[in-house]
């Protein structure tokens, strides 16, 4: 099959789902945002000094913008719902393609927990209860937690046109806090001292200390998310123009906003005081006693906001791995009910209700079990969360390349190729990121240096991994055997 037989297959069966196309540009770019921007980033790179902005630019030019360029490649060659499966299952055949679906969807469920314990602990912030000890009252982490997820889940069921809006909003609420911090952090480098020692040696990274490499990995998993929006490609207007132009206006103002932030958290508080949760917070509010006692409000209007913001993070990656395993139940991986799209709002409704009741479960286990072998079990599974989730990024650079050859081929035989974006400076930015993606893994496997075994802590971690990996196996023999019988 050629590279134009290829896409024009992908762009049909994208007009074919009964979906509807209510993504706009201006919608992706929020999209992206809210899915990609994270700022309790910043004040854990903040943590180890000045150096994390150094590896914030590292970052961003090694792995975020080769993400970027291959999500452009890929998006503009396969318009299609299903986003980075659907590539690996042309590029790489069907058993590729599902464990790279597979992996980026149960990592997705055990994220949730994560996220949505995160929002209610800076949602006491702004109430005026931070630091208080609610944040450790599992009624109010559940409440507030069960609200968020379910009230995304009810908007995108409702319709992608609808539920875009929680996302939109949640885009703002992410990205103001930013604004605010860098604004701040300006100001103070203009009237006061840094808060820590600030030199050409202390900008460069330790890289023979363990709590640098980790961070290296950490900062890697808070660059990715480009590739969310393309999962809903079927539900895109225009999609092969708009999202390239989306990733060209969200990833400039993502990397702005981690590199300055963290390093206005670095000049306003010593990094002995940061608390890796909430020190965006504590940076706000000691800028803005810096300016003016009367600015006290600003941190609490900052943690309502980023609350807001953690919401449509909630949505935003509801709907698209949804999409995902929309995707792979039509393909009959998954059973066939995952296919299904609601008569009345035209949206993968089964998918999505499955999805949030798994993040239902681990959210009560990871709440409820707290300080049982429960919680020991599931701090585990999130040991193994990085690893899942960048299994699928190794597929995304794969198929970057492999497509990349065979362009080259077509074009040493006298034949057409596709889309340009999937063709320029292919072997030099797919390659970058995944040295990168594979460096971040292995950092990962590294452990904490808190007496850890470090042969137990790899079995568990690499093991945890490998079970998901295993479970994804039986499911798609299972799903072999149900297609070649039925």
């Amino acid at each position: 099959m050629t590279a134009l037989t290829e896409e024009a297959s992908a762009a049909s069966r994208a007009d074919a789902l009964p979906l509807e196309r209510s993504l706009t540009l201006r919608d992706l770019v929020l999209f992206h945002v809210v899915a990609v921007l994270g700022l309790r980033w910043v004040a854990t790179a903040a943590k180890t000094g000045p150096s994390a902005v150094t590896l914030w630019l590292l970052a961003a030019l090694f792995f975020f913008i080769p993400q970027g360029l291959a999500v452009v490649a890929m998006s503009s060659r396969f318009p299609e719902e299903g986003g980075v499966y659907a590539w690996t299952r042309r590029t790489l055949g069907e058993g590729h393609g599902f464990l790279c679906g597979w992996c980026y969807w149960i990592n997705n469920v055990l994220y949730y927990p994560n996220l949505l314990i995160s929002t209610a602990v800076i949602g006491t912030f702004a109430i005026g209860k931070g630091n208080s000890g609610l944040e450790s009252n599992w009624l109010y982490v559940l409440g507030v937690a069960l609200s968020a997820l379910w009230l995304a889940v009810a908007l995108n069921i409702v319709g992608l046109g609808t539920g875009k809006w929680l996302q939109n909003l949640g885009a703002i609420g992410s990205y103001v806090p930013g604004v605010l911090l860098i604004l701040l952090g300006l100001h103070a480098v203009a009237t006061r001292a840094p808060a820590n020692p600030v030199s050409a040696s202390a900008m460069v990274p330790r890289v023979n200390d363990l709590s640098s490499l980790n961070l290296w990995a950490s900062i890697a998993f808070a660059f990715t998310g480009l590739e969310l929006a393309a999962a809903m490609g079927g539900e895109i207007k225009e999609p092969r123009r708009n999202l390239p132009r989306s990733i060209y206006i969200a990833a400039p103002l993502v990397a702005a906003a981690y590199v300055l932030g963290t390093g206005s958290i670095v000049w306003l508080m010593p990094v002995g005081d940061i608390n890796i949760v909430s020190g965006f917070l504590q940076a706000i509010a000691e800028g803005a006693r810096n300016v003016s006692p009367a600015l006290w409000w600003l941190p609490v209007g900052a943690a309502a906001l980023y609350a807001i913001g953690n919401v449509g993070g909630v949505g935003a990656w509801l709907a698209g791995p949804a999409r995902v395993a929309f995707v792979i139940g039509l393909d009959r991986y998954f059973p066939p009910a995952f296919g299904k799209v609601h008569p009345r709002w035209r949206t993968p409704y089964v998918a999505i209700l499955v999805q949030a009741g798994l993040g239902t479960v681990f959210l009560l286990l990871s709440v409820l079990g707290k300080g049982s072998t429960v919680e020991h079990a599931y701090l585990i599974l999130l040991d193994t969360q990085l690893l899942i989730y960048f299994i699928p990024y190794i597929y995304l650079f794969v198929c970057v390349l492999v497509l990349g050859r065979r362009d080259v081929a077509t074009r040493a035989g006298g034949g057409q190729t596709g889309h340009p974006a999937a063709r320029a400076g292919t072997p030099l930015f797919a390659a970058s990121g995944l040295l990168v993606t594979v460096l971040a893994m292995v950092v990962a496997m590294i452990p904490p240096a808190d007496g850890t075994s470090a042969l137990l802590f790899e079995a568990k971690v690499v093991g945890g991994a490998a079970m998901f990996v295993a479970i994804g196996g039986i499911i798609y023999r299972r799903g072999q055997r149900n297609a070649a019988t039925g």
